[in-house]
């Protein structure tokens, strides 16, 4: 306890390789090194990365983004699967701790998508493979939900580290379960979100919920946003001017680093792409604790106490194995 880990962070900002699951992991891959060589030994990327985000269920009626679902679905990735591989590949070579979103196929049903965080070690280790336990709003015409069973703290390199994404930030009983672990490093995935409401600010919503989690918790937050590329713009959007227009938003992402007083350390980045890097010094979260230490004693424990299923949920569960081949009731003989 008397070397409480000290490194630095980076918080990327960026478009995928829209719809293309390999070209957006070696664009992943480049970005992971080029932090590497600025010295990150944590790198954050957006949620739903690999191959991108589903913004036509914001533009379109469900019938008109249906072929746009199994696009998604056909350029989504599997969890085991090669380009994972290659994500903790990179994270080996480079040194160091990944979260990345991706859109993961289901393997027990064909057409399910989970919107998932990957959790790699430095080691190349998969730790951790979180599913965003509540689709957001219009997201619910194409994620799954996943269950508790990933709702954990990692201890990596760098030190205890938890993940949610995006909406799952403003969920007030994910964020204790995650700081009742020990969380330290909280890590935040978001993507560019202009086409909701015309008076919400993403990248102010964005600042509120980390500054919030940091100030609560008393930990480090390391939040990354992905962008709109034109390339998006000209596929989701074609000739309508309405939905360009939608797209186009400004104030829409926002990446960065926030201490355990809640203010960001460095200048976050807001719609451009770039990499935010700042340095981290656990440390500095225990002073903090001695005003609120919301999971030790500035809680009654004895008043609230939060249960949480961490059982994996399946669509179905047998009393016993099944076997290979059902048996088949025995013919009654000739002679009976």
């Amino acid at each position: 306890m008397d070397q409480l880990p000290r490194f630095t962070a980076a918080a990327v900002q960026a478009s995928p390789v829209y719809l293309d699951a390999a070209a957006t992991v070696d664009k992943a891959v480049s970005l992971i090194h080029e932090a590497a060589g600025h010295g990150a030994q944590l790198v954050v990327l957006p949620e739903v990365f690999v191959p991108g985000y589903p913004y036509w269920n914001w533009t379109m009626n469900p019938v008109q983004g249906s072929p746009w679902y199994e696009r998604l679905y056909r350029s989504s990735i599997d969890v085991p699967g090669p380009q994972v591989d290659t994500l903790c590949a990179a994270a080996r070579r480079a040194g160091v701790v990944l979260v990345i979103g991706v859109n993961e196929r289901g393997a027990h049903s064909l057409g399910v998508l989970y919107n998932t965080l990957l959790i790699i070690g430095s080691d190349g280790e998969l730790l951790g493979v979180h599913r965003k336990l509540v689709p957001t709003w219009a997201e619910k015409l194409t994620w799954t939900g996943g269950d508790g069973s990933s709702l954990r703290v990692h201890r990596t390199a760098i030190g205890p580290l938890g993940a949610l994404a995006c909406g799952e930030n403003t969920n007030t009983l994910a964020r204790f379960a995650l700081l009742a672990q020990g969380e330290l490093v909280h890590a935040a995935s978001y993507i560019a979100l202009p086409v909701g409401p015309e008076d919400y600010d993403m990248a102010d919503a964005i600042a509120l919920r980390t500054a919030a989690h940091s100030f609560e918790g008393k930990v480090f937050s390391v939040v990354a946003c992905s962008t709109i590329s034109p390339e998006i713009v000209d596929l989701i959007a074609g000739e309508d001017d309405q939905v360009r227009k939608q797209l186009g938003r400004k104030h829409s992402a926002l990446s960065g680093i926030f201490g355990p007083d809640g203010r960001p350390v460095t200048e976050p980045l807001i719609d451009d792409e770039g990499i935010v890097y700042a340095e981290i010094d656990l440390g500095r979260c225990i002073q903090p604790k001695q005003m609120h230490d919301i999971v030790g004693h500035y809680n009654r424990f004895d008043v609230f106490h939060l249960q949480v299923d961490n059982r994996p949920r399946g669509p179905l569960s047998f009393t016993s194995a099944p076997t290979s081949t059902p048996h088949a009731p025995t013919a009654p003989r000739e002679d009976q």
